[in-house]
């Protein structure tokens, strides 16, 4: 991981995200997920990762809730499947938590797809504690199953 660069999104990195979002999540539409308001607006609470040939390695777009004190959304995080298993997103996860912590928030939250069985697995690896899937939770037909992450 020495060979890559991490700063905070720009705009021009939306359109990045955007090209790949879909094939890094197995072929699922994703990319209407992820508007460019969330790289506006929450450059501050998110990270790009690119690699030593400044490809797209990684991404995550959080926020601090602004209803919620306790609490750092995460909407969107994603690592190259070619960088998976690397300790990526696991780094993505820290850095957001040490920020969340600094700024006195104690709950890391996302929510995921059931069937995406990919990041119920690699949440629960980093600590998240996964709730029962919630019907609806997005629509009709947009079951949601809620993780959080206490932050000690």
């Amino acid at each position: 991981m020495e060979s890559l660069t991490w700063r905070r999104p720009e705009r021009a990195d939306h359109a990045r995200i955007i090209a790949v979002v879909d094939s890094w999540w197995g072929g699922r539409a994703m990319a209407a997920m992820l508007p460019r308001l969330f790289v506006d607006h929450f450059a501050e609470t998110s990270y790009v990762v690119d690699d030593a040939d400044g490809r797209l390695a990684g991404f995550v777009i959080a926020f601090m809730s602004p209803d919620d004190s306790a609490t750092v959304y995460v909407h969107f995080i994603g690592v190259d499947p070619a960088l998976r298993g690397s300790g990526l997103g696991r780094e993505l996860y820290a850095r957001v938590a040490g920020e969340a912590k600094a700024a006195g928030r104690t709950r890391l939250a996302a929510v995921t797809s059931p069937i995406n069985t990919t990041s119920l697995a690699f949440h629960k690896a980093v600590g998240f504690d996964i709730g029962p899937v919630v019907p609806d939770y997005d629509g009709p037909g947009e079951d949601r199953v809620p993780m959080n992450l206490l932050l000690s």
